[in-house]
């Protein structure tokens, strides 16, 4: 294995938190569930998906036979395994805005017709959530991306094909060598791209990024450095390696945190540890005061200290609220309530959506009954809350309405107004 450069490094680091957090193992769980029970609604709504179709107008307008192939497809997509390949951008691997992907595509009426996936703009991306619809030519709306396009790797989304990722993921041999990059699939990917548009000529774009691009010719197999443009463009999941291989190569995962159909494929044999992942940790923890070592714990759903007597606590927080300093316990509870060492994952969990699982950390933290003191961990609930809204209004299509970005949006500001420049991960 070839020694990783400063950004590979930072690459496969940051796909290994977006593992940790972006499709959490109870959101898993619950969409699998109701997916195999026959449920692709629930399953969807389990994966915080919203549906902005309708089969029966869907087979008014087109036909029983066009919306049945729908519903066909709608039942064999797991909305947590697209959630877990969809496209994500630096740095926080949040989903990429304003986005619209095809998942696969239909002839009705001599046109094209596509099942999409589309997220909303970086404005209106709380929740993280990704919309389902149907795309038509003479919608106004944006096209579909040719660059992240699905219809062509449905192994990524459809559950019944999800073990062609074994073959169409794995790492090979190659006569040219660009870390990252699935240069030993690219001929083949090339080719079931010019079958599925149907193109006369035999060569086709790759793109490594937004300045550098690559002519590969599948007949004469030869790829060159030449101006591409006006060509069929290959797709990003066809031409990255998928970073699941990369993190298993360099041991920054196991199996276990791998979604199971990716597990499945890339692992076959294994069996889950089938322990749960449960966020944050209900245990007591120690704190030096005053000479001595003392516990803080959840009691009756508040944190408390546990070695301090009920009349003790009383004295120390009437000294507290005259302008004295309390006892290391009374002030680690209060660090606790206003930035807590874990308010790093917190956030991490409240940005991808996961509104459950930051919620289950804060009370296991605090407990359930507690109350918030001002400080870090409550502006980011609150502001988890309000970016909410924004979504909700987004939703509605309230018109006029776009607030500015998030003052701890990190991205630069062409990233957020221009996401298919930022930076490729």
């Amino acid at each position: 294995m070839h020694p990783l450069t400063a950004n590979e490094t930072f690459r496969l680091r940051f796909w290994s938190r977006v593992r940790e957090f972006a499709v959490p193992p109870t959101m898993i769980e619950s969409a699998t569930a109701r997916r195999m029970a026959g449920d692709w609604a629930g399953a969807c709504a389990a994966a915080h998906f919203d549906v902005d179709l309708d089969l029966r107008a869907v087979g008014r307008a087109h036909g029983r036979e066009f919306a049945a192939r729908v519903r066909a497809d709608l039942r064999q997509l797991a909305p947590d395994l697209l959630r877990w390949h969809f496209p994500r951008i630096a740095p926080d691997g949040l989903l990429r805005p304003d986005l619209t992907v095809s998942l696969a595509r239909y002839r009705a009426d001599k046109e094209a017709i596509h099942l999409v996936a589309r997220t909303p703009p970086v404005w209106a991306d709380a929740g993280q959530r990704i919309s389902l619809a149907l795309w038509e030519p003479s919608q106004s709306r944006p096209h579909p991306d040719r660059r992240f396009r699905l219809d062509l790797h449905r192994h990524l989304w459809d559950a019944p094909r999800a073990g062609e990722l074994a073959e169409r993921a794995r790492e090979g041999p190659s006569a040219v060598e660009i870390p990252g990059c699935a240069t030993h699939r690219w001929m083949a990917e090339a080719a079931l791209l010019l079958q599925a548009d149907g193109c006369a000529g035999s060569t086709v774009a790759v793109r490594l990024s937004s300045r550098r691009r690559l002519m590969l010719d599948v007949d004469t197999r030869k790829i060159t450095v030449a101006p591409a443009r006006g060509r069929p463009l290959l797709p990003d999941a066809a031409t990255w390696l998928l970073p699941d291989v990369e993190l298993l190569r360099a041991g920054l995962i196991d199996a276990d945190r791998l979604h199971p159909l990716v597990a499945a494929a890339l692992c076959p044999g294994h069996r889950p540890a089938g322990v749960a992942r449960s966020p944050g940790s209900a245990e007591e923890r120690l704190v030096e005061c005053r000479g001595a070592m003392h516990r803080i714990g959840v009691v009756n759903g508040v944190l408390v200290p546990l070695d301090h007597d009920a009349d003790e606590i009383r004295r120390e927080e009437l000294l507290i609220a005259l302008g004295g300093t309390g006892p290391p316990c009374l002030q680690a509870i209060d660090t606790a309530h206003r930035a807590p060492e874990n308010l790093a994952d917190v956030r991490a969990r409240l940005d991808h959506g996961d509104t459950a699982g930051a919620l289950a950390v804060v009370e296991r933290l605090l407990g359930a009954d507690a109350l918030l003191r001002s400080g870090a961990l409550r502006d980011e609930l609150e502001t988890a809350l309000r970016r909410k809204v924004s979504h909700g209004m987004y939703r509605a299509g309230i018109g006029g309405y776009s607030p500015p970005p998030s003052t701890r949006d990190k991205r630069r500001p062409d990233s957020r107004a221009h996401p298919r420049h930022a930076t490729r991960i």
